[in-house]
């Protein structure tokens, strides 16, 4: 079957609020062409089952194909193991994945947990705060600098450029100046740690560059690329959407707080129910092949909803509640298959940390407007707020 339904994606209703839109696109019309803020067209998969195949299926390629006329600095950031497939995406994701273990994770809890004490102390006796910019977003960028060896006082720089790289709707000046800039600090910062080493992640890349492991010079710049992007991002969304599901319907806060068990599973629903990334990045289909009983042509670019898969009523019981105690819940929302997020126990800690130090220390911490006039950043990638407004409230007393 053949279908040429075509969605923008760039309507601001649709942004505000797509889940009754992606609700009837499973129903009608579940494997879809959209139009993205790019011009460009391609499928959109938004069931939970399609989604699982799709993410999965080697005929859909994540290696970009450049061609002369590439830009050539987002060729040359686009060399990383998110762009690739096996072999080279085995390789390149073997490098940086002893970083990431579980033990390695978990041993960054005390830092992380300082971090965060740091951040709650700093609001305080404040009246008013925006928490993602007071608390969501520097704790992961502070964590993953900290873990590549990355000053963080350049953490408002990457936030400019990382808001319009990941933003899906930039102007035509705006990308290529952030690409730039953000390619010329990681190289520069490349020399600099080969010139004086240490003891992170960066430098460990750079030995295994320099020891023959045919990591390029694009390469490395790549995987440094992407883990600035990919080791912050995610979080920054997790906890800010977290907060506001838990602060739009007041119940919910005063349930996690007075019941911490819950933290676990609550954290899984919120990845699930209003997850930070909305959509995955390209893949392209090597072959003739059907998805959901959609015909997608050779050469066809496809998205996959994750935020859509999430809510799929054929797969999650009441898909439109938030249950903070939901047992089972094999959401998509860090992906699957060989691209699942690397970085997964990481935000996991973090979320973790965070939500329970920030329930703990702001007990009475309530939003300081109207849930309804919070604004969403634009475009299709990535699912988070402008914007969390609160009032922290008194300080609870250790």
């Amino acid at each position: 079957m053949t279908q040429d339904v075509r969605s923008d994606f760039s309507d601001p209703a649709f942004q505000a609020d797509p889940h009754p839109e992606y609700e009837r696109w499973r129903r009608e019309t579940p494997v879809r062409r959209v139009l993205l803020p790019s011009g460009m067209t391609a499928w959109l998969v938004t069931r939970y089952e399609d989604a699982r195949q799709a993410l999965s299926d080697p005929r859909l390629s994540k290696a970009i194909q450049w061609g002369e006329d590439a830009d050539p600095i987002a060729a040359a950031t686009s060399r990383h193991m998110l762009s690739a497939d096996p072999p080279d995406h085995t390789r390149l994701r073997r490098l940086v994945s002893s970083a990431f273990t579980a033990r390695r994770i978990e041993a960054l809890r005390p830092r992380i947990e300082q971090i965060t004490d740091e951040l709650l102390a700093a609001m305080t006796g404040r009246d008013r705060v925006d928490l993602i910019d007071a608390f969501a977003f520097p704790l992961p960028i502070q964590v993953i600098c900290e873990l590549l060896g990355v000053p963080a006082t350049d953490r408002d720089s990457f936030r400019a450029w990382t808001t319009i790289i990941v933003s899906g709707t930039p102007t035509r000046d705006q990308l290529p100046g952030a690409m730039q800039a953000m390619a010329s600090y990681i190289r520069e910062l490349i020399a600099e740690r080969r010139t004086h080493g240490g003891d992170d992640l960066l430098s460990g890349l750079i030995e295994v560059r320099d020891a023959g492991d045919k990591l390029s010079s694009d390469e490395l710049s790549s995987m440094v690329f992407l883990l600035l992007i990919a080791g912050h991002e995610t979080t920054v969304n997790l906890i800010g959407n977290g907060v506001h599901l838990l602060l739009a319907e007041r119940y919910r806060w005063e349930r996690l707080r007075t019941d911490p068990a819950l933290l676990p599973s609550a954290i899984e629903e919120f990845l699930r129910y209003e997850g930070p990334v909305e959509t995955s990045t390209y893949r392209f289909a090597t072959e003739d092949l059907e998805i959901g009983g959609t015909a997608i042509r050779a050469g066809d670019p496809v998205l996959v909803s994750l935020l859509a898969a999430d809510r799929d009523e054929s797969r999650f019981p009441d898909h439109d509640e938030l249950r903070l105690d939901r047992a089972q819940n094999p959401h998509l929302a860090f992906g699957h298959g060989i691209h699942y997020c690397l970085g997964a126990p990481l935000a996991r800690l973090e979320a973790q940390v965070a939500f329970g130090k920030l329930l703990a220390r702001f007990p009475d911490l309530e939003l300081a407007g109207p849930a309804d006039r919070l604004t969403w950043r634009p475009g299709y990638l990535i699912r988070g707020l402008h914007d969390l407004p609160v009032r922290p409230g008194a300080a609870a007393r250790s």
